[in-house]
């Protein structure tokens, strides 16, 4: 694959706050400082989620990817993260990122091949191998209801 460039435009709006947009994409994030520093502010999205929604995001295209290259048939696929800041050698960084997919499978059969597609695309996510952040699965695997009347 060739080198692509993503361009992320970032404009200051006020105090701790600002808006990210891109030529490439349709809307607009407002971002900000979070509410645990200084002067942050509640209920915007800031860099620590938008680095924790990198990597979740991440995972789910490339679990796709592999899923339908493997022909794993699935329901639905959620995937709570959380993204733990720390502080190491007196900085702060974002230490660890569990991700915790719930993949809804067809079938009891597909469980294993469902487990090693799960964990495939975590060792393949180019933004987890880009990162130092420990990233974590625990993943959880669960069979769809059957239709039966």
């Amino acid at each position: 694959m060739e080198e692509h460039i993503y361009t992320v435009d970032l404009h200051w709006k006020a105090d701790r706050k600002g808006e990210i947009s891109s030529p490439e994409l349709n809307e607009k994030i407002e971002v900000a400082t979070p509410p645990e520093f200084p002067k942050g502010i509640a209920g915007i999205w800031s860099p620590e989620h938008l680095y924790t929604a990198a990597v979740n995001s991440c995972f789910m295209t490339t679990f796709l990817a592999i899923a339908e290259n493997f022909g794993l048939q699935f329901k639905s696929l959620t995937c709570p993260a959380k993204g733990r800041l720390s502080k190491q050698d007196g900085r702060f960084v974002m230490s660890q990122i569990v991700l915790e997919p719930v993949l809804c499978i067809y079938n009891a059969e597909d469980k294993e091949k469902a487990e090693k597609i799960l964990f495939k695309a975590e060792k393949a996510c180019l933004i987890t191998n880009s990162i130092k952040a420990e990233v974590i699965l625990v993943p959880e695997i669960k069979l769809a209801e059957s239709l039966v009347s």
